[in-house]
């Protein structure tokens, strides 16, 4: 596992690879050890941040950025770590760097900014020798005619950090570790005290979470986990492949973050009834309806995704009709007993393992898929049986994707809210919102090591479709 998956809110050493010397385009000579991965960092860092491309597309290892993928496997790994950490940081990276300038820097000078962020991230959040960062960030200055003749502040600003590392730690302590958009979205709803619980938890990389077949507590001794309250098992501090695990290859369980399989479980007994997953890749929500006995068409309008989902699926070993289709346009011929509707969002619930969406989303993009999650919710329901049951769920922080979405269609009538019991859920009780629907967030869910604790931020509830 790379070393994105460690808790790096404070420096620990490691052991770090040596990097090969490479040819430089630039000089013709051999390029320092390690400067090809700094630069593609800085690159992947400026396309995220600059004009807001995902980060897992750009690190696709066959069709992801080209200097990411020239790299060795180590330097990749190095990559990523810094990725991670300098977008799980980055408002306490940019207030560290400003502090130490006595002048800000020159509008549009984007590249530079990149580059100081880079290995700001290493020398206060990664197990890099600082001497290492510092002198790889002058290099890449000076071999970039637009930060040329920045190199010499490169040097100051980046020794003085290193210099200084523990005061400045200290001091970025305060400032909020997510753009101030969202922070203000997180006071607003959830109030100061959990905005802040919640920011704070978002620094911590996701543990990994198993959906088993059967028998948690017999998988939870083998793997060396721990059950939690979904009934999911929580490995511990894993370093391996996931493949390599005892009950993969014979389809014993699936990854599933403990959060994600909570919706699929909120219709109660569904054996023999008919269900259809309405976006239903990558197929861990699929395979629970299908292992509790249901009847499960999964659609998607991605044939990609749906490949993905079959191949999950058969390993498996689970059956599931599948349908490839806009959800939208979608019109069964005979009506579900129940559906399921995990819906497109922000994602902003996911950024523990996914650090790069509070920079590639804004305010607008929620407002976007509000909108858009109303009308495929108003569509989710018109596909049951009068009586039936509709799961909405999505995996965004912002109440304007979830309670104010189903509060707008409670109250065109049609439906009513079918209130999630407390008791049900022993162990996530406080998940559970005074009118009955599921809300987490990463700072719940407390642990004592070796297992992390926090889950998604998810957003559920159960809608009953009336008479018609």
């Amino acid at each position: 596992m790379s070393e994105d998956r460690r808790n790096d809110s404070r420096p620990k050493r490691a052991r770090i690879h040596k990097p090969s010397r490479t040819e430089d385009p630039h000089r013709g000579a051999a390029a320092k050890p390690g400067l090809r991965s700094r630069q593609a960092a800085a690159k992947i860092l400026g396309a995220v941040i600059d004009r807001k491309t995902p980060l897992d597309g750009m690190l696709d290892q066959e069709h992801g950025n080209p200097a990411y993928r020239e790299l060795s496997d180590a330097d990749r790994a190095l990559v990523r770590a810094i990725l991670n950490s300098a977008l799980r940081h980055l408002p306490r990276i940019k207030f560290a760097i400003d502090s130490l300038l006595q002048t800000p820097l020159p509008e549009g000078a984007r590249a530079l900014e990149h580059v100081l962020t880079v290995a700001a991230a290493q020398i206060l959040y990664l197990d890099v020798p600082d001497h290492s960062a510092v002198d790889l960030a002058v290099e890449q200055a000076q071999l970039d005619p637009r930060n040329r003749r920045f190199a010499s502040l490169v040097n100051a600003v980046l020794r003085r950090l290193s210099r200084e590392k523990e005061a400045i730690l200290e001091k970025v302590g305060s400032v909020p570790a997510i753009p101030a958009w969202f922070h203000e979205r997180l006071v607003t709803h959830y109030g100061r005290a959990e905005a802040e619980r919640i920011s704070e938890a978002q620094l911590i990389p996701a543990a990994i979470d198993l959906s088993v077949k059967s028998d948690p507590a017999s998988w939870a001794e083998r793997l060396g986990g721990t059950v939690l309250p979904t009934g999911s098992v929580r490995l511990g501090d894993f370093s391996g492949a996931i493949p390599s695990l005892p009950g993969f290859a014979e389809g014993a369980w699936w990854v599933q973050d403990a959060a994600a399989s909570i919706p699929a479980r909120l219709f109660g007994d569904i054996a023999g009834k008919t269900v259809v997953d309405l976006c239903a890749a990558p197929g861990g929500k699929t395979a629970q309806l299908v292992l509790a006995g249901a009847e499960v068409m999964a659609l998607d309008q991605s044939s990609s995704r749906l490949r993905r989902l079959k191949a999950n699926l058969d390993r498996l070993g689970l059956e599931a009709r599948t349908k490839e289709i806009d959800m939208a346009a979608f019109q069964p011929e005979e009506l579900f007993d129940a559906a399921l509707l995990d819906a497109p969002c922000s994602s902003t619930g996911t950024t523990r393992r996914h650090p790069d969406v509070l920079w590639t989303k804004g305010p607008e993009d929620v407002e976007k898929l509000a909108r858009l999650q109303e009308r495929l919710l108003r569509h989710a329901l018109s596909v049951v049986k009068a009586g039936g049951l509709v799961v909405f769920s999505n995996c965004s922080l912002d109440p304007r994707e979830g309670e104010e979405v189903v509060a707008r269609v409670l109250a065109d009538g049609g439906c009513e809210r079918v209130p999630i019991a407390v008791a049900d859920w022993p162990g996530l009780e406080e998940a559970i919102t005074p009118v009955g629907e599921f809300r987490t967030t990463p700072a719940m869910l407390p642990l004592d090591p070796p297992f992390s604790g926090g889950l998604d931020g998810f957003y559920a509830a159960v809608l009953r479709r009336g008479r018609v």
